[in-house]
This record gives C-alpha cells, sequence and structure tokens, in this order.
C-alpha cells in the first residue's frame, strides 16, 4: 500500500506555490482546480512514486490559512530523497531560505530544511524510518 499520509497546505499565491513547488522540489502537477478568484480550489503535487501534498488558497474558515495569516508555523513537512546533495542544490538555486543547512545527523540521515517564498517550511532527508511490526 502506498504512504497514506497527505499533508495540505494553504497559500497565500497558489499558482505561484505550484509552479515555485514543481521547479524547486521536483512536484509533478496532478489535479489542478481553479477557483473563481484566481486561485486554486484544490491542487494535487506528486513526488517520487507514492508522495503527494494537495494545496490550496486561503479560505475563510480557520483551518484554511497560510503560515503568515497564523503568525509563523507549527511545523515542517519531511520529504524523503536519496539524494540529499542534488535537492539542496536545486532547492537553493530556486531561492529557498536555508533553515538548517544540509549535514549528517545522528539518527543517520543527509538532511537539511528551507523555507519556501510564501512561509511553508520543508525538510529533506535521507532517513526513512521502518514502522513497528
Amino acid at each position: 500500500m502506498d504512504t497514506p499520509l497527505c499533508p495540505c497546505l494553504r497559500y497565500a499565491d497558489a499558482p505561484a506555490a505550484i509552479d515555485w513547488l514543481e521547479r524547486a522540489f521536483g512536484f509533478r502537477r496532478g489535479l489542478v482546480v481553479p477557483d473563481d478568484k484566481g486561485g486554486i480550489a484544490h491542487a494535487e503535487l506528486h513526488y517520487g512514486t507514492s508522495g503527494l501534498v494537495m494545496l490550496g488558497s486561503p479560505r475563510a474558515d480557520s483551518l484554511g490559512q497560510p503560515p503568515g495569516a497564523l503568525g509563523g508555523i507549527s511545523g515542517t513537512i519531511y520529504l524523503r530523497t536519496p539524494d540529499a546533495d542534488a535537492a539542496h542544490a536545486r532547492a537553493v538555486a530556486a531561492g529557498a531560505e536555508v533553515l538548517r543547512p544540509l549535514e549528517e545527523t545522528d539518527y543517520g540521515s543527509r538532511d537539511f530544511t528551507v523555507r519556501d517564498p510564501q512561509g511553508q517550511v520543508w525538510s529533506f532527508g535521507t532517513y526513512w524510518p521502518e514502522p513497528p511490526a
């Protein structure tokens, strides 16, 4: 079974975020549903063979706001990559703000953390824990 976890994010400028995430992180555009205000009602971006993130423009409810509208962030999305160095170079070249530099960790990963232009925080690394039996 593919990974059932799917983060859902809000962006102040969702169309620009989709373009940037494709260029900076290598996401592939799937379903994109525009709203009637020039934004995005729903979008699906694919990563690797089973990774998926959904995103859209802000909504009126409290669960539909980008990080800046809420005063900050509450977490980060972690993406497993076989080549953290290449992922880091691509993200930096696209203008990602490096929050934690590329490094080897005590738990056996090579990883880094960046902030995208609209405030979402992303971590990339080679770590992938085994699920409990």
